[in-house]
């Protein structure tokens, strides 16, 4: 019988709701602008600063510059061990409320 590709484990620094948010919403896309995850969270840019620059530390999330029509542009995306982590967290989440049940 082979181990899950995904544990579950339940991750303190991914499960601050800020960041759980963050990761949820960075996990369904390959990335997305700054600018939009700011928008789709309601929240300012100094708190997501903050909030990725902690999942940057962590290896969770990478996040890219890049020049589009003359603009500057920032996107963020998960990293593969921030998939794993995000993953392994909310399969956690499931069997603490399973257990519950």
């Amino acid at each position: 019988m082979s181990a899950p590709s995904n544990p579950a484990a339940f991750d303190d620094l991914i499960h601050a709701p800020v960041r759980l948010r963050i990761c949820a919403s960075l996990a369904p896309v390959q990335w997305v602008e700054f600018a939009q995850l700011r928008d789709a969270l309601g929240i300012a840019d100094s708190v997501l600063s903050k909030h990725l620059k902690q999942l940057v530390d962590a290896h969770y999330a990478h996040i890219e510059r890049f020049a589009k029509g003359g603009r500057s542009h920032v996107r963020v995306a998960l990293t593969l061990g921030g998939r794993r982590a995000y993953v392994g967290h909310v399969s956690a989440l499931r069997a603490m409320l399973d257990s519950e049940l």
